[in-house]
């Protein structure tokens, strides 16, 4: 029974006149499979079966990848879902099998649709698979200017389907596989042939399809970064107080990372990051005092304690100068923010440079960092080109980017306005005395 008012409900006038309220708009259906769930390939004879029908459909192959983020060390596949116009989909499991070089063959030079390509593509190298084409949903999501451009979301907005995204964070290294995870990584690959379709129609209203063209023959060489120093990365480590702390937060790390890639489990379920920092800040001298810190546990921290006491032990007998220091070693410009006290003339190259490609994402409606890589335009700015004859300039700026990775549609567009940022910001330096007496 529902609650009574606190207050005796408003009169309404004879002669009001009744607001409309519009009917919240129905949900999206949920998107189910059409062919049904297909029996996993996991063996040479039924990957035969998938490559000859593979290779017999037409058009593009919609192709994605599950991997045990968060549960595995390595990043391999642990299965992979291929759809095709009338070869219908398949999920093949690469771990039983021989080897992939069949599926490759049957792929040939067809066109593959991805969504977020970088995420899968060296999971599918590792297993002998490359493609000569690609069209990535994703990206094209960011070129279209779309606010959130996840597979869902897309699909969501361009096809009117509900996807479920409830198993995006299992441990696709189980076997066997629940029908119910088979069933969401089935889906995956459903509806991508379609939304590529409507994406590539928008793609070339919106005058992107070049550009499109441009981004996805770049992804063809796409080599996951070498992280430097990856023990930086570690979790609290920026509260670590002097290089010694910091030293033992590496040799942890390091020792961690060993472990973790000899057992194939993610180096966080054998020592959390937190208690790297607790032993690094405590530097405990031996095993008892080690598991008696506060903050130190994890599933590793008593069974591998020896290591952990080694690790610290070398550390204390280690020199000043085999410590690492505070500040990252890199080959670019320091952060931006030091730019106004080191570099003032840099540092109104950047802003107004910064602030140009704002506005023209703006206009072309599109991310800022899909307009130019970050790095690219901090590089650029700290060391431009040494002429300041415009037109030399221009040409000079467009080399540059391109020696960085920049794509010729990228130069083209934003070339004028960063000419423009390097030789407005120098000549207010030319004419601010503040500066000049500097």
């Amino acid at each position: 029974m529902p609650d009574t008012p606190d207050t005796e409900p408003e009169t309404v006038a004879a002669d009001a006149v009744p607001v409309a309220v519009e009917p919240e708009a129905p949900p999206a259906p949920l998107l189910e499979l059409r062919d049904g769930l297909p029996e996993v390939v996991e063996t040479d004879a039924r990957l035969a079966e998938a490559c000859a029908a593979l290779a017999a459909g037409t058009g593009p192959i919609a192709i994605d990848a599950e991997r045990a983020s968060g549960y595995r060390y390595s990043n391999r596949a642990y299965l992979i879902q291929l759809r095709r116009e009338g070869a219908g989909t398949w999920l093949v499991d690469p771990i039983p099998l021989t080897t992939l070089a069949p599926l490759q063959e049957a792929l040939g030079d067809a066109e593959w649709i991805l969504h977020a390509a970088t995420q899968d593509l060296p999971c599918l190298r590792e297993v002998g698979l490359a493609p000569t084409s690609i069209f990535d949903t994703e990206l094209a999501g960011r070129l279209l200017g779309y606010p959130r451009v996840g597979l869902a979301t897309l699909v969501e907005t361009v096809l009117g389907l509900r996807m479920r995204k409830e198993h995006s964070a299992a441990d696709w290294s189980t076997r066997p596989l629940p029908k119910p995870w088979l069933d969401y990584a089935a889906l995956d690959v459903e509806v991508l042939l379609e939304l590529r379709e409507h994406m590539v129609t928008e793609l070339e209203k919106a005058g992107k399809a070049e550009w499109a063209r441009q981004e996805f023959e770049n992804l063809l060489g796409f080599e996951p970064a070498v992280r430097v120093d990856a023990w930086r990365r570690t979790s609290g480590v920026h509260r670590l107080r002097g290089r010694r702390a910091l030293g033992a937060a590496r040799a942890l790390w390091e020792a961690r990372d060993a472990i973790a890639a000899e057992r194939d489990v993610t180096p966080g379920r054998i020592l959390p990051d937190s208690a790297i920092v607790a032993a690094a800040t405590a530097m405990p001298t031996d095993r008892r005092a080690l598991l008696a810190t506060q903050g130190f546990h994890g599933r590793g921290a008593s069974r591998y304690s020896s290591t952990w006491v080694d690790a610290l032990q070398r550390v204390r007998e280690m020199s000043e100068d085999e410590l690492p220091t505070r500040a990252p070693r890199g080959d670019g410009p320091p952060h931006p923010r030091t730019w106004a006290e080191r570099e003032p003339v840099a540092d109104r190259r950047f802003k107004a440079a910064r602030e140009a490609m704002l506005n023209l994402a703006e206009v072309h409606h599109l991310p800022v960092e899909n307009l130019l890589t970050p790095d690219y335009l901090r590089r650029l700015m700290w060391t431009p080109p040494e002429t300041r004859e415009p037109a030399g300039l221009a040409e000079a700026v467009r080399a540059q980017l391109a020696s960085y990775g920049a794509r010729p549609w990228q130069a083209e567009l934003i070339t004028g306005a960063l000419v423009g940022a390097i030789l407005g910001a120098e000549a207010q330096t030319e004419t601010d005395p503040v500066d000049a007496e500097e």
